[in-house]
């Protein structure tokens, strides 16, 4: 385990427990020892770690104190810059464009022993297929979904035919190379997918829908799960 790794740790372990910790128990835990135990700790304390005690009395982590937000490990790490590769290569443009900026902004603010992790990623996204063309806005999209907005689309279905839907748009899904927008459908009383490439125009009514959009798309996971058990 890295240095940095064993850090972020120590202060996981000292947030977790109610009593104090003791340098042999964080020393055992970690599978280090002592004196590479105290230095650790001396690190922390210095970063102005808001920690407690001394060798042999326990060490204790005042309560409020939280990790910078970019304190992370390179598991972690590695796991936000796979996650925005695969983004970057299925998304629409603007939150493609975004997953790219994301991964140059953890490579300038992360400490400098993690940034081989980034450029260096053991992970890769690779994609096959890249994403279908869209005739609508996909940001446009995404704050509907945010806000709770109707909207209301022309919709092409596989056999050609076009037919005008107001939906209540839950999430956009990635499946197999296709993006789809999960929505309960006024027009059919029922939770239906829509392939993004097959919306032939999208347009955000001013108006909300009822309910609460985590209560629906539970809902909808239920209805999924029946349809799945159905012969």
């Amino acid at each position: 385990m890295r240095r940095t790794e064993r850090l972020f740790q120590i202060i996981q372990v000292l947030r977790a427990a109610r009593a104090p910790v003791t340098g042999r128990e964080l020393a055992d835990e970690l599978e280090v020892s002592l004196r590479t135990l105290y230095r650790d700790m001396a690190e922390l304390i210095a970063q102005r770690v808001p920690i407690t005690g001394e060798a042999g009395m326990g060490y204790v982590l005042d309560e409020g104190y939280d990790m910078p937000p970019l304190m992370l490990t390179p598991d972690e790490l590695e796991a936000a810059v796979l996650g925005a590769g695969m983004v970057a290569a299925q998304a629409d443009p603007s939150l493609a464009l975004a997953a790219r900026d994301l991964v140059a902004k953890l490579t300038e603010v992360i400490p400098e022993e993690l940034r081989p992790v980034v450029l260096d990623a053991g992970s890769r996204a690779i994609i096959t297929r890249g994403p279908k063309d869209e005739q609508f806005d996909g940001a446009r999209l995404r704050v509907a979904i945010r806000e709770r907005s109707k909207l209301r689309i022309a919709y092409r279905d596989r056999d050609d035919s076009e037919s005008s839907r107001v939906i209540w748009p839950l999430l956009i899904a990635y499946l197999d190379g296709e993006r789809y927008i999960v929505a309960w459908c006024e027009t059919r009383q029922d939770y239906r997918h829509f392939r993004t490439d097959r919306i032939v125009s999208l347009d955000v009514l001013n108006e909300g829908y009822p309910g609460r959009r985590a209560a629906l798309i539970t809902a909808w996971e239920e209805v999924m799960v029946k349809r799945k058990g159905t012969v």
